[in-house]
């Protein structure tokens, strides 16, 4: 009989539990619980505006591949396009130049609105899920990202309370210009690096503060020299993102420093020497990584150094800062004639707000960040306003701000009414501010501020961003069978060709994830006279022949010049084969014309295509 005692039942549980790979799961476990727990307030808020965000595109997210924002349809269209070129740096195939449209000459994509950065970021979900997944996918997260960033910037740097920095997040995010340009301008909305080179710059002032760092008796040298490189960082990724938020961000802080350097003359005299050195670090530091992306964008192959679009023409109209956005749920369609189209609608803050915003700057005093934000506010609204001030569709002959800037460089390629975008913001910070504020008091003025700032921001709430149907892409390229008339590379002719105002085509190479290239297109290039910037490009007598036909369905007549101006056109585009979709409008009158100039077709799945 064996006098070793029975081992318990529990006994090779408990051993497991002592392994140290157990106990190195739990203390995982643990520190991911204090973790939650820790930051659970923070990851509630960013759930509650991905939830809104979500809320706002959830007809887009019905059918991505089969429904497009109905109100700004073209720019889908070329940002999808973006979306899946930016992709292809997965595949070895990458540059800041592509000649993946616009054959044979091709398109700089520096000189474009490409959102580089996040193309690649999110080329394994347009790789795997098409484009158009990862459009939508974009217009959610720019609005919830952004308004997280600012809540958190909020909570952390002016130490907001929860409230009123969920407050600012939520206006920031959601400003009705945030969701205006939530119609397809991803470079626009893509805002949530902006509360980061704030935080940096702020802790690039504290640091260089001595009086902020009394126990070292002088500035923190280390905390500057990583703000200025992580400054460096954050402005070099927001440049291949979008570089019209960054420079409307670089003008609104620049008015702000001034400001802040006139009202509060020793912090100035105390801090100015070791920021401008640190700043000039960062400068340093940044151009080295955009160097040559800027010369490209500016003086390399298809570059653009000029504005192709009138201040004139996108100036925000006065009436338009006390109106309501069309696109909140309280708005009013008729507000509409006061913008350039429902993707621009950056300036409808409507008048509640605007009378709460100077009720809350007047409470707050003279403190020197309140006069900052109200300088910015002042001087950035100003600007929108154009050369010209215009009322009601108006012009009042009474010149605005911005022609003091008109035609500088740089400068020239924002869009005034633009610059309102930098408004809400400063209004966001003013807000959290006075609420913040009137939470730590208590009594009538503490009721009478928080209904005040819900009265002015409830009518801002945004509805649904509308959808609409688009045709599908035919399945000879969905299938790939476009494989069988032109190499991966080569340059496929869609028929009509694909033209700023009808970029529809386009979505076959997307379909394709720009496996090949097309001539003309959607895009902006030096191709204007005297080789200003232009949007598309002229197109070829062929181009322009079928174009007609596609419109009107009419037969031209064809002869040997037409014939020979064709044959010249596909020489020049290196076309390898030209298609015609079956569904295409007055398809019959386009293949027999094509027939005419190309000879006979052949027909595969749900197109005709010609050799060429």
């Amino acid at each position: 009989m064996s006098s070793r005692a029975p081992i318990a039942p529990n006994d090779d549980v408990a051993t497991q539990a002592d392994h140290p790979l157990a106990r190195v799961r739990r203390l995982r476990l643990t520190r991911w619980a204090r973790a939650v727990a820790r930051y659970r307030t923070d990851l509630l808020v960013g759930l509650f505006f991905a939830a809104l965000a979500g809320t706002l595109t959830h007809r887009l997210w019905a059918d991505p591949t089969g429904l497009v924002l109905a109100l700004n349809p073209e720019d889908q269209v070329l940002y999808e396009w973006f979306l899946a070129v930016d992709a292809r740096a997965l595949l070895g195939d990458f540059g800041l130049s592509t000649d993946r449209l616009n054959a044979p000459d091709g398109v700089n994509l520096m000189a474009n609105t490409s959102v580089i950065a996040l193309g690649v970021l999110f080329a394994p979900v347009t790789l795997l899920f098409g484009a158009p997944v990862t459009f939508a996918l974009l217009v959610t997260l720019n609005l919830a990202g952004t308004a997280t960033a600012w809540y958190l910037l909020f909570s952390r740097t002016l130490r907001a309370r929860q409230a009123a920095a969920t407050l600012g997040g939520a206006l920031c995010g959601f400003a009705p210009g945030m969701v205006s340009q939530s119609n397809s301008h991803l470079h626009m909305t893509a805002q949530w690096l902006l509360p980061v080179i704030v935080w940096l710059v702020v802790r690039l002032l504290r640091a260089a503060d001595p009086a902020a760092g009394a126990a070292t008796g002088g500035p923190d040298r280390r905390r500057l020299t990583t703000s200025a490189l992580g400054l460096a960082a954050a402005v070099s990724a927001q440049v291949f993102i979008g570089e019209e938020v960054l420079f409307l961000a670089a003008l609104t802080l620049l008015v702000m420093a001034a400001t802040m350097i006139v009202v509060d003359r020793d912090l100035a005299r105390r801090a100015l020497p070791a920021f401008a050195g640190a700043m000039a670090l960062a400068t340093g530091a940044a151009l080295l990584v955009l160097a040559r992306p800027l010369w490209f964008q500016f003086a390399g192959p298809l570059g653009v150094a000029d504005g192709m679009f009138s201040p004139h023409y996108f100036s925000a109209d006065l009436r338009s800062w006390w109106a309501i956005s069309p696109l909140s749920l309280v708005g009013d369609e008729r507000s509409a004639q006061l913008s350039t189209g429902p993707a621009e609608y950056n300036t409808f803050l409507g008048w509640p707000l605007l009378v709460v915003t100077v009720g809350c700057a007047v409470w707050l005093g003279r403190r020197p960040l309140v006069l900052a934000c109200t300088a910015g506010i002042l001087v950035m609204g100003a600007l929108s306003l154009g050369p010209e001030v215009v009322l009601d569709g108006e012009g009042t002959g009474l010149p605005g701000p911005y022609a003091l800037l008109g035609g500088l460089p740089v400068v020239d390629g924002a869009l005034p009414m633009r610059f309102a975008l930098a408004v809400p913001p400063l209004i966001a910070t003013l807000l959290v501010l006075a609420v913040d504020r009137a939470l730590r008091g208590t009594g009538r003025t503490r009721r009478l501020t928080l209904v005040a700032v819900a009265a002015a921001v409830v009518p801002l709430i945004p509805a649904a961003l509308p959808t609409a149907h688009r045709p599908p892409v035919p399945a000879f390229v969905t299938a790939g069978h476009w494989r069988t008339c032109v190499e991966p590379g080569g340059v496929l002719v869609p028929v009509p060709l694909a033209t700023p105002k009808e970029p529809w085509p386009m979505r076959w190479a997307t379909a394709a994830n720009a496996n090949f290239s097309m001539p003309q297109g959607f895009f902006i290039g030096p191709h204007g006279r005297g080789g200003s910037a232009s949007m598309g490009v002229a197109p070829r007598p062929t181009s322009t022949l079928l174009a007609e036909v596609a419109r009107s369905g009419l037969r031209p007549v064809v002869g040997d010049e037409q014939r020979r101006r064709a044959a010249a056109d596909v020489e020049h585009w290196g076309a390898s084969c030209v298609v015609l979709a079956a569904d295409t409008a007055h398809a019959d009158s386009l293949r027999l014309t094509l027939e005419a100039l190309y000879g006979p077709s052949s027909r595969l799945s749900d197109a005709w295509y010609w050799r060429v």
